[in-house]
């Protein structure tokens, strides 16, 4: 191995921008592999060359699919579906919340009523109906 003798060890500060994308661009072109631009250029690690691709490349990471490629109507179908069982799957876990805080609401209205009959003392203040909501300033300074 001959690149042993050129082999640079770099930090991160040595990377310029036109470095990263030339490294990005032989990785999408298939030159060479993640372990092979590493060797090559002394870079310490396939992790920082993956983030570059994440950063930037054409790859699309989060759908997992190229971005300059336009994705078909049986693709779009499929995404949406997805989207729907997770939104389905959220509401339907946001419902048993909702159940479980109506009947914890439910179950403390019971321990307050028993808990007055019992100890024959008012736990809730009886505001008579006009009082139950804050009242408004009306904006007048005596």
């Amino acid at each position: 191995m001959e690149n042993k003798e050129n082999y640079v060890r770099r930090t991160q500060k040595d990377y310029t921008l036109s470095f990263k994308l030339s490294v990005v661009n032989e990785v999408e072109l298939g030159l060479l592999t993640l372990t092979q631009v590493s060797l090559k250029y002394g870079i310490q690690g396939d992790h920082t060359v993956k983030k570059w691709l994440q950063k930037y490349g054409k790859f699309d990471w989060e759908n997992q699919s190229p971005n300059h490629m336009p994705k078909s109507q049986e693709q779009r179908i499929l995404e949406l579906e997805a989207k729907v069982k997770l939104l389905e799957k959220q509401k339907a876990q946001l419902e048993r919340q909702h159940h479980i805080a109506d009947s914890k609401a439910v179950i403390f209205d019971m321990m307050i009523e028993l808990a007055e009959q019992e100890y024959q003392i008012d736990i809730r203040k009886n505001l008579p109906p006009g009082q139950s909501k804050p009242s408004q300033k009306t904006g007048k300074k005596a």
